[in-house]
């Protein structure tokens, strides 16, 4: 019988958070694997390097050094990014740069190596504050930091390169995401993490601004499906951006007191360039990838809690 070759798939930032749960999905359904990863995060213990995969420590900005590993592949999940929300309000240049021009180099690289699929991983964040909740793909975009800005920047790269030379993609955006692996250390640690964290180290639960602002909060094993059923399926339309979330949301300070008793919370001064709130509407993306969100949010803090108290 016929047997058919592997799928050969490259993965962006392949070694960090969301990368890593991918390029390990990937390999469990037999794609040939390629990862592309800087080590340039430092909000991690370590790296999640898959040694089934081919891996290689470049950054996505040397475009004549990535180009040569895009051949052959039919695949691309560009994760790699700077992603931080307050390091890109601190130090904007580096973000923007990675962020933009690091995008054309990936889309520019599948362009020339006539790459089936890019699958893109934007943010919500790209909404900032003048929209109304739950958010469409349609609100109008008010991007509040570099961040952000290179982000969307991205989205519009993907639209050129799908307009002009038939590359097709897909363009997640993502709302907060949660799980296994996700960065930990420092002040730009994503905050169900750094609460948990905390929770682990017996500190108080460090709030910014009145724990009253509300998130969208994702699981990564549901962002990783949503990733990987693109490979299944023909779209009607490429390029478009689909709104990853969870479809309800929860304020900082409801995270907050399932985790720790209010007593045991310090509240700082909000940060700028964060948006205050934040829920997507999932209809596009239930409809069109056939996917909807798995994991409950407070169900896994409490499988985490439960963890610290063997």
């Amino acid at each position: 019988m016929y047997k058919s070759e592997k799928k050969v798939s490259l993965v962006t930032g392949g070694a960090g958070f969301i990368g890593s749960h991918i390029v390990d999905r990937l390999l469990s359904l037999d794609h040939k694997v390629i990862v592309i990863d800087n080590e340039t995060s430092d909000g991690h213990d370590q790296y999640y390097w898959n040694s089934r995969a081919k891996n290689y420590k470049y950054d996505i900005c040397d475009f004549a050094k990535i180009v040569p590993l895009f051949a052959g592949v039919d695949y691309v999940f560009h994760l790699a990014a700077k992603v931080s929300v307050q390091e890109s309000c601190e130090d904007p240049i580096p973000t923007f740069t990675v962020n933009s021009m690091g995008t054309a180099n990936v889309l520019e690289a599948s362009r020339i190596s006539n790459v089936g699929l890019v699958i893109y991983s934007s943010t919500s964040s790209v909404y900032g504050n003048n929209v109304e909740c739950p958010i469409t793909e349609d609100c109008k975009e008010e991007p509040l930091n570099t961040y952000s800005i290179g982000k969307l920047s991205g989205e519009h790269l993907c639209r050129s390169y799908y307009k002009l030379y038939g590359l097709k993609s897909v363009i997640f955006r993502y709302a907060n995401v949660y799980g296994e692996r996700s960065r930990h250390r420092g002040s730009y640690a994503p905050v169900i993490t750094k609460f948990l964290k905390q929770k682990e180290d017996q500190l108080p639960l460090t709030i910014y601004g009145s724990g009253r602002q509300r998130r969208d909060f994702i699981h990564v094993n549901d962002v990783v499906n949503a990733n990987v059923l693109t490979t299944f399926q023909n779209l009607e339309e490429y390029a478009v951006p689909y709104n990853l979330g969870s479809g309800s949301s929860f304020s900082i300070q409801d995270i907050a007191d399932h985790i720790m008793i209010s007593d045991e919370h310090i509240h700082m001064d909000y940060r700028p360039g964060e948006m205050v709130d934040n829920l997507l509407d999932i209809t596009r993306v239930k409809n069109n990838l056939t996917w909807k969100p798995k994991v409950d949010i407070m169900e896994w803090i409490d499988i985490q809690m439960s963890k610290y108290e063997k």
